[in-house]
């Protein structure tokens, strides 16, 4: 609706005109252009605005008003109901588009070896989410999943595989995660274990046979399991490229920082110095490789393959120091401008007794949290009429549908940057600002259009003061999505799908809706609107609840 008056605006005024969303009683939009004009005009803001107000024709605004220097706007009836028939007619298609540029957006990157946990969870539906955002914004977007499978962590487990004597060809991820917790609990008795696993990640650099296969099977066992969780929560990443994807290009990378005077030796170790950071190192004092390195060569791959306009990393806040250090070393290196790359620093996830940490056997792992939500859910929806008579298969995945939209939900509907108290009965909840609630408003309106039939969407009636609010909330729908994507924030989404679908509900009860073509038009207009929004949001709609 936005762009469409401005377009207006422009036409009818010879300039081009900014839309805000002003204050409700200064009207549906506002323009500050008057303020702009007055120093080049030498006339005053107010003065200025009065004479555009007096040039403004369009039928598709009820009345224009020159306040205080502003330009006020009031949409006309018949803009808002021209623009609910396009809603309805373009469906999943409005508004869909633009002109965007091309991104790479990093998220979801698991740990192999250990269970998909709860603090991975952020950075994949948050991730995917502006995945979904910034393509229906018109983008070219590449999702990476950047596996960690590459590191001295890695040392540590196929030591203490060898140590116990173990075939991880028999044991399954959350095994390979004990063992991982053993080695450290043992660590605390003996320190001169963190050397032992540090030559095993020696090994495995080095390629010697028997550390690779070990970790082969430990990355296999793990994708496989990551795939079912992936599947479950319905996303779907372009590729997983993990850090040991890297392991061919990091020399280039090393020789390329020595070359262009970037690196430097520091007691052993080779470094990058930076003005107001820490050092990053490069190759440790062994001659293995570290994280950053090879997050700079993910870097440099990721340019030459993709060329980007944007680089977004859905990382958590605990990443700040390192992603500050990649992207100096990347403009240092010449590879981007480091305005090029953005950080979505995803508050984290911890438990009430602290930190969530595997090495302390602190978990909680994601496939936990869907057992148990599923189980609430199955036990919500078990005597739901609408349910019955499905076969045990169908009312399954409608449990699943439920259970994984209130996960998602319930972190999508908060800021990014905010840290997570893992609370049971909060991530359980199935009521209220929740993902059930949007889903079976989706579900209510398709049940009210089924029963009211064919209607004639001409609208003649004109709409009362409730109706009107409600048109307006569902064409602001593009202004929404494009604020969500200028701050990287899903939650704006969320908070606009709930109050759409609160004052819908709200509506609903006040009035009759079958047999009354604007009442009729209203609801398949929000039933498009939310189904929208849950798609960004990667949240599906069974057909019954």
């Amino acid at each position: 609706m936005k762009e469409r008056l401005e377009k207006i605006l422009e036409e009818e005024l010879g300039m081009v005109i900014t839309l805000e969303r002003p204050l409700k009683e200064h009207g549906d939009y506002a323009s500050n252009v008057a303020f702009s004009l007055a120093k080049k005009e030498k006339k005053s803001p107010r003065e200025i605005a009065e004479k555009l107000e007096k040039r403004v024709r369009s039928e598709l605004f009820s009345k224009v008003e020159a306040k205080d220097g502003f330009l006020n706007f009031f949409l006309s009836e018949k803009a808002l109901k021209e623009e609910l028939l396009t809603v309805i007619n373009e469906r999943e298609d409005y508004k869909r588009g633009g002109e965007g540029g091309v991104m790479v957006i990093d998220y979801s990157s698991p740990n192999i070896a250990k269970p998909f946990g709860i603090g991975h969870l952020r950075s994949t539906i948050i991730g995917q989410s502006l995945y979904n955002i910034y393509s229906f914004l018109g983008w070219s977007v590449t999702g990476i999943n950047h596996l960690g499978d590459w590191g001295t962590q890695y040392g540590k487990l196929l030591y203490q595989i060898k140590k116990e004597n173990k075939d991880p060809e028999e044991l399954s991820v959350k095994e390979l995660e004990d063992l991982y917790v053993r080695f450290h609990k043992d660590m605390e008795n003996d320190p001169r274990l963190e050397e032992k696993g540090r030559e095993w990640f020696l090994k495995l650099e080095k390629g010697e046979e028997e550390a690779r296969r070990l970790w082969q099977i430990c990355k296999r066992k793990s994708l496989e399991e990551f795939e079912k969780i992936y599947e479950e929560l319905e996303v779907s990443i372009d590729h997983t490229l993990g850090e040991s994807f890297y392991e061919d290009k990091l020399q280039d990378i090393i020789e390329e920082a020595r070359k262009k005077g970037v690196a430097k030796e520091s007691e052993g170790a080779l470094i990058v110095e930076f003005k107001d950071l820490p050092p990053a190192m490069l190759l440790k004092s062994d001659g293995s490789t570290t994280y950053f390195t090879r997050d700079l060569a993910a870097v440099k791959y990721r340019l030459e393959r993709f060329s980007p306009d944007k680089m977004v990393y859905e990382v958590g806040a605990d990443q700040v120091l390192h992603l500050k250090q990649l992207f100096e070393a990347a403009e240092k290196l010449g590879l981007a401008n480091k305005e090029n790359f953005f950080h979505v620093a995803h508050g984290m996830f911890r438990l009430k007794e602290g930190k969530l940490s595997t090495r302390r056997g602190r978990t909680v792992h994601l496939e936990d949290v869907l057992s148990r939500i599923k189980e609430k859910a199955r036990e919500t929806v078990k005597d739901s009429p609408s349910l019955e008579g499905l076969s045990p298969d169908k009312k399954e995945r409608v449990i699943s549908k439920i259970a994984v939209g209130a996960v998602k939900y319930n972190d999508l509907k908060r800021h990014y940057k905010r840290s997570v108290v893992f609370d049971w009965d909060e991530m359980l909840s199935l009521k209220g600002d929740s993902g059930p609630y949007l889903q079976y408003t989706c579900v209510r309106c398709k049940s009210v259009l089924k029963k009211g039939g064919e209607y004639d969407k001409a609208i003649d009636e004109e709409f009362n003061e409730r109706e009107r609010e409600l048109v307006k909330m569902i064409v602001a729908f593009r202004e929404i999505v494009e604020a969500a994507g200028n701050n990287f924030s899903p939650n704006i989404i969320a908070e606009y799908t709930h109050k759409l679908a609160k004052e819908f509900n709200s509506f609903y009860d006040e009035y009759k809706i079958s047999g009354n073509d604007k009442r009729m038009a209203i609801t398949e207009g929000v039933l498009v609107i939310i189904m929208q929004c849950l798609s960004l949001l990667t949240i599906s709609v069974p057909e019954k609840m």
